[in-house]
């Protein structure tokens, strides 16, 4: 337990990604494509579905706030980061790590809601697809979108405040590239039993609520496939789930494997790695994986470079 005359650190040393000076240059440089990649897709992909009037659908908007999700959570992460490579300062302010882990906390539990409401949009324009119009309006959508954020920013500041009331007397060495919950928790002078409680739970919460859902929606559109007599229908409607599929195992995955277990089994070095492939790889990862195969996505870029050549 802290002491009583304890006083809170006005900043905290991050450990960084490694401490080999010959490696500092190296993944500046792979980390900083990285970003740019990051960035230029997801962003790119969000004007793209705002100009293009044939990507004006439900399906597009979600992913558009998808692509505004993992834009935000790779610079939450990653500048900081990019910094220490190349000797910049390793410290972070406490309000600083404190805002970041806000940030982090709300950007995590939105991408998992967000990925639950696309699963459910798939539902209603696979199993009900006459009617999908009708479901799927402009409020739903918008209220889904308003309720993840919302839900999500209420989980931040409760995980926050349960932050601000842990002391670090002993060390503010945060032996991580960004202020995660488990690094925090190894050097904090309080007890955290509660703080491993309300991360359990919560987190078991947002991660069952979202993958039921899922689970549910993707019965449903399995059951309705299995129906369609058309080989080439069947392929077109699983073909429209395939991508949603691939950026809910990475993102579950990883989460599960970081997050629903006890902090006494944090490991740096492989905790590092998993950490780095959500924080940094899955926003890249994302817009590549729902534009590689999207013929709507591509037809739109088409489009969209033919309009800039004609006006110039």
């Amino acid at each position: 337990m802290a002491s009583g005359n304890c006083t809170t650190p006005t900043t905290f040393i991050l450990y960084g990604l490694t401490d080999n000076p010959r490696l500092q240059v190296p993944l500046f440089v792979v980390f900083l494509a990285i970003y740019a990649t990051t960035l230029l897709t997801n962003l790119g992909l969000m004007t793209l579905i705002s100009i293009d009037l044939q990507l004006q659908t439900p399906m597009y908007f979600f992913l558009q706030n998808l692509s505004f999700t993992d834009a935000a959570y790779s610079t939450v992460i990653t500048p900081k980061m990019l910094e220490t490579f190349l000797g910049g300062a390793k410290t972070i302010s406490y309000a600083g790590c404190v805002m970041q882990y806000f940030s982090f906390v709300l950007l995590t539990i939105s991408e998992c809601l967000l990925l639950a409401v696309m699963a459910y949009d798939r539902c209603v324009a696979i199993c009900k697809p006459l009617l999908y119009s009708v479901i799927m309006t402009k409020a739903l959508c918008w209220n889904l979108v308003r309720g993840s954020y919302f839900l999500a920013f209420l989980n931040s500041v409760l995980h926050t405040s349960g932050l601000l009331k842990l002391s670090f007397c002993s060390s503010n060495v945060v032996k991580h590239f960004f202020c995660d919950n488990s690094p925090l928790f190894q050097i904090s002078s309080s007890s955290i039993a509660l703080n491993e409680l309300l991360i359990f739970t919560t987190g078991s919460f947002f991660l069952m609520s979202s993958s039921i859902t899922i689970l549910i929606s993707y019965v449903f559109i399995i059951l309705t496939v299995l129906r369609i007599r058309s080989t080439e229908k069947k392929y077109k409607a699983f073909s429209t789930c395939t991508s949603h599929l691939m950026a809910v195992s990475l993102f579950h995955g990883t989460v599960v494997f970081m997050y629903l277990r006890p902090v006494s089994i944090f490991s740096l070095d492989r905790d590092k790695i998993a950490s780095l492939f959500y924080t940094v790889l899955i926003p890249m990862l994302n817009p590549l994986i729902y534009s590689w195969r999207n013929k709507e996505v591509k037809d739109a870029l088409h489009r969209a470079v033919a309009a800039k050549t004609w006006f110039h």
